[in-house]
This record gives C-alpha cells, sequence and structure tokens, in this order.
C-alpha cells in the first residue's frame, strides 16, 4: 500500500511503524475470510481491509477522529485472525493500538462512553475492587432487564454466580519443587483472574512444583496492562507493565529466571510485546529481556515432559483463545498436553473465530459479542464434550455463562491427570477419574 506521510510525521515512532505496517498491505482481502465482525456484519469497513483504510486516511491526514472512524475501531475485537491469515505479514496489532491511542487522545467521546470507559479503567485490574464490583453485580443482577443499557446489562450478568475466596496463593513467595529443581520461573498471577477464578493459578502452581519448577510470586507484579492498553490509554498501560518489568528484572538480576510463566492468554500476548511497547523508553532493554522470558504456561510444559495419562474417556471439547492461537501462534501444545494425560480432545468447527470476549469487549459491545458468544457455544456443544477446556480466563467466562457443559483451564485438566484434584467446576460433574 503507498503512503504519503510526510518526514515530519514520520519522526514519530508510532507513526513510522504504523508506515511500515502500512506499506506491507497489498489489498489482497484474505483477512476478511477469517475476521469475525465482518463475517456478522458484512460491512467492509469492519474488516481488518476496511480499518486499515481508515487508520491510514486518519493518520495519514493528521485529523481528528471522526465518529464513523471510531465506531469501526472500537468494533475491532483485536483478534487478530486477520494477522494469521495475512500472507504479507501485516502486523495488524500494532497498527490498530496506534490507532487507538491515537483516538483516546484526540477524540471526545459522548459522556456515557468515557464514563464507562473510566469506570472498566479503574476496576478491572485491580483485584479488591474488582471483587467488591462483582459483589454488587452479583446483588443487582436480578434487575438486569430493567438497565435501560446493553452495556450495563452485560456487566451484571458477567458476575459469577459464586465468588471465590481470595487466594493467599496469589501473595508474593516463593513455592519450591516437589523434586529436586529443574527450573526456576516466575508465575504471573494476573488481575481479574484473581478476583473470577483462584483455581487456575492455584492448579498451575501445584503442576508446575510436582514437575520440578520452584515457582516465585514476585513482589510488585501486577495486571500486564492490556486492559487499558485496548482501550489507548497508553499511560495507564505503560504504568501498569513498569510495575512488572521492575519486578520481574529484580528476579532475574537476583536468583535468575528461567521463564515468566502466563497461563491467561491476552496478558501472554501483552508481555511478549513489552520490548516494543518500551522500545524506546528507558525500560527498553529490561522490556525486551521480560518479553524474552515470557512464555505461555504450556510453552514450558511442553518441555517438562509431562507423565503420560492412559486413556481416561473423558471428552474435551478444546477452545483455542485468540490471544493464545492468533497473538502468539501457539496451536499445537495445549492440544498435544491434553492428549499425554489421557483425555480425547476434538475441536469445534471454525476454531479460528473469536468467542466475543476479547477483553472488555463483551461489556463494551455486548450485541456483537453475544452473536459471537452463541456461535462459539453452538460449535462447541455439537462436539458432544464432557468438558470445554480454554487457556485464558476471558474466553472461560464467556463460554461458561451460556452452556451447561463444565468449562475449566487447560492446565487444570493437566493438574487433576498428574495427581492434582478434581477441578472444583467438575465436582459430581464427571465420572470418570484420571489415572496419576
Amino acid at each position: 500500500m503507498q503512503t504519503h506521510f510526510t518526514p515530519e510525521q514520520l519522526t514519530d515512532s508510532d507513526t513510522a511503524r504504523s508506515n511500515e505496517i502500512l506499506r506491507a498491505c497489498v489489498h489482497c482481502g484474505f483477512c476478511t475470510a477469517t475476521c469475525p465482525t465482518y463475517q456478522i456484519l458484512g460491512d467492509e469497513l469492519d474488516s481488518p481491509r476496511g480499518r486499515i483504510y481508515l487508520i491510514k486516511d486518519m493518520l495519514e491526514n493528521d485529523r481528528v477522529p471522526d465518529a464513523k472512524t471510531v465506531l469501526h475501531i472500537d468494533r475491532c475485537l483485536s483478534c487478530l485472525a486477520c494477522m494469521t491469515t495475512c500472507p504479507s505479514g501485516v502486523h495488524y496489532m500494532h497498527l490498530v493500538d496506534h490507532a487507538r491511542a491515537y483516538i483516546e487522545e484526540r477524540y471526545k467521546r459522548p459522556m456515557g462512553e468515557r464514563a464507562l470507559r473510566w469506570m472498566l479503567a479503574r476496576i478491572l485490574p485491580y483485584p479488591m475492587r474488582f471483587r467488591l464490583a462483582l459483589l454488587g453485580a452479583k446483588a443487582a443482577r436480578p434487575f438486569a432487564r430493567l438497565m435501560p443499557d446493553a452495556r450495563l446489562r452485560a456487566m451484571l450478568e458477567m458476575a459469577p454466580r459464586q465468588i471465590p475466596p481470595v487466594s493467599r496463593n496469589d501473595d508474593p513467595q516463593s513455592f519450591a519443587p516437589a523434586e529436586p529443581r529443574r527450573k526456576r520461573v516466575a508465575l504471573m498471577t494476573g488481575c481479574a483472574q484473581k478476583a473470577l477464578n483462584t483455581d487456575i493459578n492455584d492448579a498451575t502452581i501445584r503442576l508446575l512444583t510436582r514437575l520440578g519448577c520452584e515457582v516465585v510470586i514476585a513482589d510488585g507484579a501486577g495486571c500486564c496492562g492490556a486492559l487499558v492498553h485496548h482501550m489507548g490509554k497508553t499511560g495507564e498501560s505503560h504504568a501498569a507493565a513498569a510495575g512488572n518489568i521492575q519486578a520481574w528484572t529484580a528476579e532475574m538480576n537476583g536468583e535468575g529466571l528461567d521463564g515468566i510463566v502466563i497461563n491467561t492468554s491476552g496478558c501472554g500476548t501483552t508481555v511478549k510485546d513489552y520490548g516494543h511497547m518500551f522500545r524506546n523508553e528507558a525500560l527498553a532493554v529490561d522490556a525486551a529481556r521480560v518479553s524474552a522470558r515470557a512464555m505461555d504456561v504450556t510453552e514450558l510444559l511442553a518441555e517438562l515432559d509431562l507423565p503420560e495419562g492412559a486413556a481416561n474417556g473423558l471428552r474435551v471439547a478444546y477452545h483455542a483463545a485468540c490471544s493464545l492461537q492468533h497473538g502468539q501462534q501457539i496451536k499445537t501444545a495445549p492440544k498435544d498436553l491434553l492428549r499425554r494425560a489421557g483425555f480425547e480432545v476434538v475441536e469445534p468447527a471454525d476454531s479460528h473465530l473469536c468467542c466475543g470476549s476479547a477483553g472488555t469487549y463483551n461489556l463494551m459491545q455486548p450485541v456483537i459479542s453475544r452473536q459471537l458468544k452463541q456461535r462459539k457455544i453452538q460449535t462447541l456443544e455439537a462436539r458432544a464434550p464432557d468438558i470445554i477446556a480454554a487457556g485464558n480466563i476471558g474466553c472461560m467466562m464467556q463460554i461458561g455463562g451460556g452452556t451447561d457443559v463444565p468449562v475449566v483451564h487447560t492446565v487444570e485438566l493437566l493438574d487433576w491427570a498428574t495427581g492434582g484434584p478434581v477441578p472444583p467446576s467438575l465436582v459430581g460433574r464427571v465420572s470418570a477419574v484420571p489415572s496419576a
């Protein structure tokens, strides 16, 4: 694609990066075939190619974003299926991230939208605040239908029926391996996950220590910054990321780390991009070190010789989170690990399509999100699974809110299959028991 940025515009590193990305696009349209919003809405401007044209026009002309451009950028899930499909290697993620930051800086949203975004940014990344908000939403959920705004209804409906107690395993500390130490890794405990489902981190710690890893919860590590990053709030996202970089760098400079393990794939995609996010800042070197050490939990488990289990008769439908299969290009490891542990693994039709969770998307774009959710649940249930497994808390909440099939994290099943307790969400719901 031909671009016409001025030399002055290209002195800005974000604009220079966007120029590189735009020039890689050849207008082929392959991306439209795998774009969830284009499939649902059928509007070229709700496809990656259409959004690229809108972003190019906005950035080149250095203009104040208009409502039409903002609407179509807001509708993007950032599922990144287009990046998997693109034959030209267009790095759409960096382009849409730049566009969102540009919009946040220059566009004045209606009061209701500004209030909603402010509230989400002040609650979701903070586990205790989020926990209190969930308690309030749980109490108000019977009145959800009375809410005039679909986004408010979606927030109330999101609240789980049971809010787990705080897990002290998420506090800064170190967990010794159950056998001679093979690796020393930091576990990112996240933010929203600590309020929504404490079983995931608990299972991760049990499984990794059982396989010979010392697991460190680094003092000062917290939210990865993804939630506000995707709202274009660069200052807030970089502040959260900087705290993690400093906490993990201290561990790397101390006893050392063989990896920074992440069991929420949306966070993993962002942490692996810290090197790019901080490329022009004082933390550039440390950010690049952190990104190089970051790994999804299944990437680490693939290196640790997970014990092979006998067939247990349980049929698991594996949901591939977009941030894992497209953002991190991790596609086979989770399925291979589940099969090795003794589970029968099946996949839904159109497994490349998003479930509609996408961070805060299900709260800010509830109508589109609900359509994607229903489609995903239908394709998963069509495989008649005993269990649905996923590697991202957002997907788990989204899918679990619309199906009676129990939804668990991949690592919970692997922990159970190698000697851990039955995942709490499966108690009384499955009869087979994996052999440790």
